[in-house]
């Protein structure tokens, strides 16, 4: 992977495992910012009102991350379900492991190992997609340049490309995702073959996606 790529999840995932008859039900999930980690937390506690805990970790991207034990004593959750994300490369991802007690108590140890072993699982049985940072540019074009453009485009790799007109009817616009690295090439190369005419206007920044094993 490129210094641009990292490492998440397609879609969620559950997994479940036993303990001494308490339940720990895993899941977890593609988390793009705080906000929506916090909004899946919250709706899984809605969901799931009857549980005893519900522990989590998420990691995003920037070096972002939280653990939090919910309850459980200090460092036997939220801990080891961080350990868990990290341990698989993952980023943009939360995990949620819900537990509903089952009379015996566990220990730090055990518990240390009962989320760990869950956050695990649930992240094994999730797909994977490798995501991409990049940025979205737009650039206005004399017709006379049209083929121009295109070639450089086409070079550069770019994504979600997006034609239209400007109001004058006398240009073209073109909208389009190139990962970050090669927002500088595109400058350049726009600007070599029109003779200085064209240059990029950054609208900001996207994230493409693939998945992991193409």
């Amino acid at each position: 992977m490129s210094p641009d790529d990292f490492l998440t999840l397609a879609a969620s995932a559950e997994a479940q495992t036993r303990v001494k008859a308490s339940v720990f039900l895993a899941s977890a999930h593609p988390a793009g910012s705080e906000e929506e980690a916090r909004a899946i937390l919250a709706a899984r506690e809605r969901a799931m009102w009857d549980a005893t805990h519900h522990c989590s970790a998420w990691k995003l991207r920037g070096g972002i991350s939280r653990a939090n034990d919910a309850g459980e004593p200090n460092g036997s959750a939220g801990a080891p379900i961080l350990a868990a994300i990290e341990g698989a490369g993952l980023t943009d991802v939360i995990v949620i492991v819900t537990r509903w007690y089952g009379g015996t108590r566990l220990g730090v140890g055990g518990l240390v190992r009962a989320y760990g072993e869950a956050a695990a699982l649930a992240i094994e049985a999730a797909p994977r997609r490798v995501g991409t940072l990049a940025v979205r540019l737009r650039v206005r074009y004399p017709y006379a340049h049209t083929a121009a453009v295109m070639r450089v485009l086409e070079r550069a790799g770019a994504a979600e490309v997006e034609h239209g007109y400007a109001e004058s009817g006398d240009a073209g616009i073109a909208e389009f995702s190139v990962p970050t690295q090669a927002a500088a090439f595109v400058r350049d190369e726009l600007r070599e073959a029109t003779a200085g005419a064209l240059a990029p206007e950054p609208i900001g920044p996207r994230v493409l996606y693939r998945n992991a094993d193409a």
